[in-house]
């Protein structure tokens, strides 16, 4: 049996490490409502240039001389992942259940036997992949850090992604991230990126451009080829930001939940810490007490 110091240490331990963890759900929930409207305010703009894109790609998927972000590269051999992770822990399962994500694809996609590069964003990824996937992880991007998430981070990865395409290093290029639903929920999502992924039936270009709003035409000028020359790379730079901005929302959600649970548990610890002490403090008492009579009975 523990003694009654050892006891105490305990107790103060535990008790240090639930103001550690109840500061850092605080802390959470206050990054938590900053990223929340940041990546609901840029939702509605990458889904509307999502459509808008699949829209005038219909109308030049099947040319000849159709924009390498748009077609790809014709073959579907080599696959690109993309995966957005954190670069910090204590987030519960967050990085974890990405992390499984993409190995299945991973494998699946070996599996096929097609050829698997992996571009991690995160640190926390780029470990978890590095353990069974050392020789297919082809460089480590670094995460937000915790910080807000810059334009500039998901522009650079952008370009870097079309160079590699334009160097012919990949085929298929998919992003994969956490999307935040809410606090308690943050679901793992694949979006290919290269090529451009098309709805596949009429339901799902419902309101593509506005289609089915009133039945209105749209004529472009200039036309569709120049569009998508200039608005294809900033698509692709807008859906990685738009990733990166769930994931961070997702981020802080995941890590609020982990810290709020941990610091019930810290609570429940120092109860039953508390309880066993003073039933040995009271145990020592008791024999003390006897030691007393026996001894005073002999005298």
């Amino acid at each position: 049996m523990a003694s009654l110091k050892e006891l105490r240490g305990r107790i103060t331990s535990v008790k240090s490490t639930r103001k550690i963890t109840s500061a850092m759900k605080m802390v959470a929930a206050s990054k938590l409502r900053r990223a929340q409207a940041r990546a609901e305010a840029a939702r509605p703009y990458a889904e509307a240039m999502q459509r808008m894109l699949a829209a005038l790609a219909r109308n030049v998927i099947g040319r000849e001389g159709a924009p390498p972000l748009l077609a790809g590269t014709g073959q579907d051999q080599v696959h690109l992942l993309v995966p957005v992770t954190s670069d910090r822990g204590l987030a519960g399962g967050f990085n974890a259940n990405l992390g499984r994500a993409t190995r299945n694809l991973a494998r699946r996609l070996e599996g096929e036997g097609k050829t698997v590069k992996i571009l991690p964003v995160g640190r926390k990824g780029a470990d978890y992949l590095a353990r069974e996937f050392s020789g297919q992880v082809i460089d480590r991007v670094p995460g937000s850090g915790g910080k807000d998430v810059a334009f500039s981070a998901a522009h650079a990865l952008g370009e870097r992604i079309a160079g590699m395409l334009a160097k012919g290093e990949f085929d298929v290029c998919t992003l994969l991230y956490n999307r935040f639903n809410n606090v308690m929920s943050q679901t793992p999502t694949e979006l290919q990126l290269i090529p451009l992924s098309l709805p596949s039936n009429d339901n799902e270009r419902g309101d593509d451009l506005g289609e089915n709003r009133g039945g209105a035409t749209y004529e472009f000028e200039p036309d569709e080829e120049t569009i998508l020359a200039r608005l294809l790379p900033r698509n692709l730079q807008v859906q990685i930001y738009w990733a990166m901005l769930e994931s961070a929302a997702g981020e802080q959600g995941a890590r609020m939940t982990a810290m709020d649970s941990a610091t019930r548990n810290a609570g429940k610890a120092i109860d039953r810490l508390t309880l066993t002490y003073n039933r040995t403090r009271q145990a020592n008492i008791t024999r003390e007490l006897i030691e007393i009579i026996s001894g005073a009975d002999a005298v």
